[in-house]
């Protein structure tokens, strides 16, 4: 062997009495794990944009609820809208249950039903997060928003049944019902799905 060599075998080895440095964690997971003041600011501003279009969408759909309640769930898809806009935009884990929240809040003073409010936002934004989470947040495709609205769209009537007595109606009107709900919360994904593409084109939110 030569010293050349001999000197380089010795440098490679660890020496006596040394630890190894620890597997660094893959930089493409700590990102994602990552909410930089810049991001969480864009979520303060959907949360509070938010908030505003679903306190008014609050008080139609109650006062709708009574007489016209076929009406009144054709809105449900808004309660989506906020963090599917976020999801979409931001694409980072958790964000759509951030957004979600912060509406929830701030419509809390407006809603007539307190912190419930916050509750029924969160719930909502759970199924725009939930298609994402079974990928661990490593695929951002356009139809995983669309599967969670889909499950939402056919759960809501589902636990909705007793509160709209929807057993009292005929089986055609109940499938009416599911289909509006559907329709709504497709239709609200689809609209998120446009604006945040809209505000991504105009240079709002992280490059991809």
């Amino acid at each position: 062997m030569s010293g050349t060599e001999a000197t380089n075998g010795r440098a490679g080895a660890a020496a006596p009495g040394s630890h190894p440095e620890p597997t660094p964690v893959p930089a493409s997971r700590s990102r994602r794990f990552r909410f930089p003041t810049a991001l969480l600011l864009t979520c303060a501003a959907l949360g509070v944009a938010g908030g505003l279009l679903l306190a008014p969408a609050n008080w139609l759909s109650t006062i709708l609820f009574p007489g016209l309640p076929f009406v009144s769930v054709g809105l449900a898809g808004l309660w989506l809208l906020p963090s599917v806009i976020a999801l979409r935009l931001l694409r980072r884990p958790l964000v759509g249950l951030l957004v979600g929240l912060l509406a929830g809040l701030v419509i809390v003073p407006f809603s007539g039903y307190g912190f419930g409010s916050v509750a029924t936002n969160l719930w909502w934004a759970a199924f725009t997060e939930l298609p994402f989470l079974f990928v661990m947040w490593r695929y951002w495709g356009t139809w995983l928003h669309y599967i969670g609205a889909a499950v939402v769209g056919i759960v809501y009537p589902l636990l909705a049944w007793a509160s709209f007595d929807l057993g009292s109606f005929p089986v055609g009107t109940r499938v009416l019902f599911f289909a509006i709900t559907l329709a709504s919360c497709l239709g609200g994904t689809a609209l998120g799905i446009l604006i945040a593409d809209r505000l991504r084109a105009a240079g709002v939110g992280p490059r991809r």
